[in-house]
């Protein structure tokens, strides 16, 4: 692979990576709620929504997680960004405590912040284009 086609291909994972950014974010921290600071996203407010609210959530997850994969994280990466996914699910599936534990478990975030631990220490490459400092994980 030639320098133009690294360029290429670093600058469509970065394009991969800021999707993933701001689809966490809305899911998990666009909302700041005033007088207090907590940020909350879509994720606890659709799961409101009876029957498919937490579905819907859910497939959002999902497909983070099949951007994420593109990065071919190792198994146990992604078996933790699973593992963040599938109990956020079912804890959120209960009724009002569910979406209480979705405001403030932020699955999507915290998937975001495994991957950009794994890429800062095996994609320098995406480092020197984007300081992949976490930054982006904080509220």
């Amino acid at each position: 692979m030639n320098t133009v086609d690294t360029v290429i291909d670093t600058s469509a994972r970065l394009r991969n990576l800021n999707r993933i950014r701001r689809i966490s974010r809305l899911m998990d921290t666009a909302i700041r709620i005033p007088g207090i600071g907590f940020r909350i996203g879509l994720d606890p407010i659709i799961g409101l929504v009876p029957g498919v609210g937490d579905a819907i959530a859910t497939a959002v997850s999902a497909y983070i997680l099949f951007l994420a994969a593109r990065f071919r994280l190792p198994p146990s990466v992604l078996g933790w960004m699973l593992f963040n996914v599938g109990l956020e699910f079912v804890v959120g599936a209960v009724p009002l405590v569910g979406d209480l534990f979705d405001a403030y478990y932020k699955s999507n975030i915290r998937n975001l912040a495994l991957l950009e631990k794994h890429l800062q220490l095996e994609e320098p490459q995406l480092e020197a284009i984007d300081p992949l400092s976490l930054a982006s994980v904080a509220d």
